[in-house]
């Protein structure tokens, strides 16, 4: 179990909150996977964000968002999910979105002539070369964050140690 507490300025979107967040890293997880998962959630902070059961589960995306009737609105995937769960999830949310620590030509590679319901609205948002890697090293089981967004450009600092990254937006062809 790892606990962040979170200051979170996102000038882009005019959100500014304190959050402390609690993250269950499931065995097969790896830290980068970890470290991307956070920061898809507080790139998509909102109400009704919630991490899901992740790895562990087979209909969920790594983050969601539910409106106050219960009904997903958002579905925010990690890593390099396949095609047909991106069509089953744009399907079923309103917004889909994967946030990858990998290559994204290597995460679209595979979607290449696969039917995903409305592709052309589904973002897929890398990061520079190495910042997932400098963030997973400086990782503790307890973290304090405080994470700034300005023009799509990151500035995080992780228990003592700060980086910066542009969040890259890449769409299916």
């Amino acid at each position: 179990m790892y606990t962040f507490a979170v200051q979170l300025a996102d000038v882009d979107r005019g959100v500014y909150e304190d959050l402390s967040l609690r993250m269950a890293r499931h065995p097969s997880e790896t830290d980068a996977f970890m470290v991307t998962r956070l920061l898809a959630y507080l790139l998509e902070y909102e109400e009704g964000i919630v991490f899901s059961e992740g790895i562990s589960s087979n209909d969920e995306p790594a983050v969601l968002v539910r409106d106050l009737t219960g009904r997903l609105t958002a579905w925010i995937e990690v890593g390099a999910p396949d095609a047909a769960r991106l069509h089953y999830g744009s399907k079923l949310a309103d917004r889909t979105a994967v946030y990858t620590h990998r290559d994204p030509a290597k995460v679209m590679a595979p979607w290449a002539g696969k039917k995903i319901h409305r592709a052309e609205d589904i973002p897929l948002y890398s990061f520079d070369p190495g910042f997932v890697d400098a963030a997973v090293n400086a990782v503790e089981r307890r973290n304090a964050v405080t994470l700034s967004i300005t023009e799509r450009q990151l500035y995080l600092e992780l228990n003592g140690t700060s980086l910066s990254s542009a969040v890259h937006e890449h769409r299916i062809d």
